[in-house]
């Protein structure tokens, strides 16, 4: 891998992941497209990574706050949001891997990704913090998180806007959506370190796999900070727009 693939995966990687437009998605489009090759596992684990690391220092006040008092009910609802995720993510893994194949499918899931962030913008009308969170809530969104896995499904985005959905305030749905994704990424990073292990050719990490990786830390950050942004100031449908034309143009080239 040159060291421009790195960086040009790692941008990918660290807004995509944290934009709602679908991560895997984009890589989608990149390999069928740009004709740029699946990275290998010793790539894929580091940008993980730098996406993990991105989250942590943009929420690092809730972190700590976790960690000084790692029983309080914020850690509870993180839990429950996490549970299904990872049970969706078990049983339907070979189902989705099939589905990274196709363009088509990935197409119409955008649309319904900018379906979700339409109905969530639109149905904003409660107020509630995290103290006034429950457990349903959490399941809901940890469900809505499982659905992410499918390729084109933005998993900040559809997290998001079932927060919204559920009555959250914009503050506290942003917020849970980014903590809840952390036992993911350290989950699938850490998974996907013990393939590494096993697997001694991989083990060689190459400067290019480090550029990356910063480049997927920082650039990850900036989409976090941004994503705030755009909540604060009710924009989501600029994104379900953004999700339809991309989807619309995927399924038309492939259908004519």
């Amino acid at each position: 891998m040159s060291v421009w693939e790195a960086i040009f995966l790692g941008l990918v990687q660290g807004l995509t992941e944290f934009l709602p437009v679908s991560s895997s998605a984009h890589l989608v489009i990149a390999q069928h497209y740009l004709h740029i090759s699946t990275p290998g596992l010793t790539f894929e684990i580091l940008v993980h990574f730098g996406t993990l690391v991105a989250v942590l220092v943009a929420f690092r006040k809730d972190i700590l706050s976790l960690f000084r008092k790692p029983f309080q009910r914020l850690t509870y609802l993180i839990i429950i949001g996490t549970v299904p995720t990872a049970i969706i993510g078990l049983v339907f893994e070979s189902y989705v891997e099939q589905l990274f194949g196709s363009v088509l499918a990935v197409g119409f899931m955008l649309l319904v990704t900018g379906f979700f962030l339409w109905i969530g913008e639109t149905l904003v009308s409660g107020g509630k913090g995290t103290e006034e969170m429950s457990f349903r809530d959490a399941l809901f969104i940890g469900i809505a998180q499982g659905m992410a896995v499918t390729p084109g499904i933005s998993r900040s985005g559809i997290t998001i806007s079932a927060a919204l959905v559920r009555g959250l305030n914009r503050e506290t749905a942003a917020r849970y959506s980014f903590l809840v994704v952390i036992p993911v990424i350290l989950g699938a990073t850490i998974l996907k370190g013990a393939e590494l292990l096993s697997s001694p050719a991989s083990r060689e990490i190459l400067s290019p796999y480090l550029i990356g990786t910063a480049v997927a830390a920082i650039s990850g950050y900036w989409a976090i900070k941004s994503l705030l942004k755009v909540l604060r100031e009710g924009k989501l449908r600029y994104f379900s727009v953004y999700c339809w034309l991309l989807g619309l143009i995927l399924i038309i080239e492939q259908l004519t």
